[in-house]
């Protein structure tokens, strides 16, 4: 295929209907990664780990859901803005010791609370929830480059 420049760009309504913009009637998964820094130490843990040190980490959303009239389930700025808003707040250049719930700062731990919080942000947006499906599939928190723990739908909801 060779190189052109598009000369004439589509136009809705005149070269594409709007009821060609929903493709398909499947459930697609959309994912966004973040980084936040952040530092905190493990209790009852005999190791390094127990002193006070800290992580780049690595979170990783995958949302499913069913796409609307345009052909989109969520937009990827919907979940940046629940990520800054509700859940960044508690995690970016903070002592997680201190800001999250009584827990020890594990990685199955805090993987857990970011699932839970994603879910319970995503709950509060009716449209998406009640006409698109919208959940919360996974959540992969990277507490280094090689290593993560995850939380999915299925083992939340105890299956």
């Amino acid at each position: 295929m060779e190189f052109r420049i598009v000369d004439k760009l589509e136009k809705i309504d005149e070269d594409i209907s709007r009821k060609e913009l929903k493709y398909h009637t499947k459930r697609v998964l959309v994912s966004k990664e973040f980084t936040f820094d952040a530092a905190h130490h493990l209790h009852c843990y005999e190791g390094k780990c127990k002193n006070l040190h800290g992580h780049t980490y690595k979170v990783i959303f995958g949302i499913s859901g069913l796409v609307d009239d345009t052909g989109l389930m969520i937009d990827f700025g919907e979940i940046k803005t629940i990520w800054k808003n509700d859940i960044e707040v508690y995690l970016d250049h903070r002592y997680l010791n201190e800001t999250l719930p009584n827990m020890n700062t594990t990685a199955e731990n805090m993987v857990v609370w970011i699932y839970e919080k994603m879910a319970e942000s995503l709950a509060t947006h009716k449209t998406l929830v009640k006409e698109q499906g919208a959940r919360v599939e996974f959540v992969r928190l990277y507490e280094t480059p090689t290593s993560y723990a995850e939380a999915r739908r299925e083992w939340m909801n105890g299956e």
